[in-house]
């Protein structure tokens, strides 16, 4: 018997920069909600690090520690039963840090599923050592 494989059934966000790669799904639980049934902006926040962690990770061949959140906005809100998706792109590379610019997208209603931008955001992370201290991105 063969069996054909189902079609791509996850979306894609429309006009994704070329560079944005995936690097993260979740579905947020009851209790990640607020009293008015959305996500809390806290937890988005800490998917959003989760995720623009993954390329400084994998570039600088150890462990990040992020310096600085130099940018979140909210577009939308997300609500329980929405599958949220994480891209990331490097935006600047330095001798000890890396700068991603992430975009989270929820996508909703699977019986007629629509693809929202929650959040984006620029993050910088900085390479450390095993001591804690930052180290260059790319060993010399």
């Amino acid at each position: 018997m063969t069996v054909s494989p189902p079609p791509n059934t996850l979306l894609t966000p429309p006009d994704l920069h070329p560079e944005m790669e995936l690097v993260m799904r979740v579905m947020p639980m009851p209790a990640d909600a607020n009293g008015n049934g959305d996500i809390f902006g806290g937890w988005i926040m800490s998917q959003v690090d989760l995720a623009g962690c993954v390329l400084p990770g994998r570039i600088s061949r150890g462990k990040v520690a992020t310096i600085a959140v130099n940018e979140f906005v909210f577009r939308n809100a997300m609500s329980v039963g929405d599958l949220l998706s994480l891209y990331a792109r490097v935006t600047r590379i330095g001798n000890t840090s890396i700068t991603v610019h992430v975009e989270a997208w929820a996508e909703r209603r699977p019986s007629d599923p629509i693809l929202v931008k929650v959040t984006e955001a620029n993050l910088t992370y900085v390479a450390i050592d095993q001591n804690g201290k930052p180290r260059p991105v790319r060993p010399t």
